[in-house]
């Protein structure tokens, strides 16, 4: 879920091409199969099937750069549109939970190793207020972390919608 402002810098007479900055709020909750526990600031990864409610959610804030190119005019609001650019990500805070096989939850909370400022490239496509979404992450999630002494690469691809209020 993700909620902001972002304000358009128009560049041709038409008003169909403009760049655009902003800022927002995003709040990420995802389900995995990772195990993180962090003992005196050290952070430890393994992939444990036997574990059960495993989620990690994250708040943060958001401050996207786009071009955008669309088919308004002055008078006309339903227009098409594809947005692209890159997206900021600053981590406010980030919870891993899981439950162990006695059923006891555990919490961290702020782990060292999740990287607090993250980017990617967005895109945006559609019809009027209606439109898809895409988000891919260019920097790990974790940094200097590993499984059996490979390194977690994970990287963040989201899909979804996106409502424009005009």
């Amino acid at each position: 879920f993700s909620t902001g402002f972002i304000k358009d810098i128009i560049l041709n007479r038409q008003g169909s091409i403009s760049i655009a900055g902003g800022v927002g709020y995003g709040f990420d909750y995802f389900n995995h199969n990772l195990k993180v526990e962090e003992i005196n600031n050290i952070s430890n990864f393994s992939s444990d099937s036997s574990i059960s409610g495993n989620i990690f959610k994250s708040h943060n804030l958001e401050f996207p750069l786009e071009l955008r190119w669309r088919t308004s005019s002055v008078n006309e609001y339903d227009f098409w549109r594809i947005y692209t650019g890159i997206k900021f990500i600053y981590n406010l805070s980030n919870n891993f939970q899981f439950d162990d096989t006695n059923n006891i939850r555990n919490n961290f909370t702020n782990i060292t190793s999740f990287t607090k400022l993250q980017y990617g490239l967005t895109l945006s496509a559609g019809y009027d207020e209606f439109n898809i979404n895409v988000f891919y992450g260019l920097t790990p999630v974790f940094e200097n972390s590993t499984i059996n002494g490979e390194s977690i690469n994970t990287k963040i691809l989201k899909f979804g919608l996106i409502f424009y209020i005009l």
